[in-house]
Formats: structure tokens, C-alpha cells, sequence
């Protein structure tokens, strides 16, 4: 797991073909506004989390964030604990994000 500044999280996503976008928020925070192409799957939703983490393409690159950096955090280290190694943790969440928000 990384944690990643915005602007290296960006300039990662842009390049990595085999990218994933993952908000980790509860649904009612996704649909008040979420980053482009992300996917969403709930955290706290316990084991129903983590049945959809296994189900994630491990070869894949998850650009992993919430609301203020915390819950993604701990996303990317559960989703290493299961074999998926590239998880990189937007720091700061959707909250310090500068980029383009869908609503």
C-alpha cells in the first residue's frame, strides 16, 4: 500500500493503463459526488466488503480513496492482505481533491 499526495495520485492514475478507480464510501456519500469512472463498494459494510474485494481482478492498479483519506487507507491494507498489491491511498480523500467531481 501507498499513501499518495493528489498530485502523484493523478499523474499515476493517468499512466497506468491497468488502473481502477475505488471509493470506498457509503453509497449515500457516492452519489453526492464521486470521481470520474470510480466503482464503489462500501467499507462498512463488513463482510460483504470484503467478498467484493476478493471478487477484484488482482493483477490490477486500485486508486483507492474516501472521504478524508482514513477509510481508504485501511481499504488498501485489507486489500493487501488478500493479494492484491498495487492499492495506492489518495491522501486527503475527496475532500482535499482538486480535480473533476461527477454529481
Amino acid at each position: 500500500m501507498a499513501d499518495l499526495s493528489q498530485k502523484e495520485w493523478m499523474e499515476q492514475l493517468k499512466t497506468d493503463e491497468n488502473a481502477f478507480i475505488l471509493d470506498v464510501r457509503t453509497s449515500l456519500e457516492f452519489k453526492q459526488g464521486f470521481i470520474p469512472d470510480a466503482s464503489n463498494i462500501d467499507i462498512y459494510l463488513g463482510q460483504h466488503f470484503m467478498a467484493e474485494l476478493e471478487k477484484l481482478d488482482k493483477s490490477k492498479s486500485y486508486y483507492v480513496y474516501c472521504r478524508s483519506g482514513a477509510r481508504s487507507r485501511q481499504a488498501c491494507a485489507l486489500m493487501n492482505s488478500i493479494g492484491i498489491d498495487k492499492a495506492y491511498n489518495l491522501s486527503g480523500g475527496i475532500i482535499a481533491w482538486q480535480g473533476e467531481i461527477i454529481r
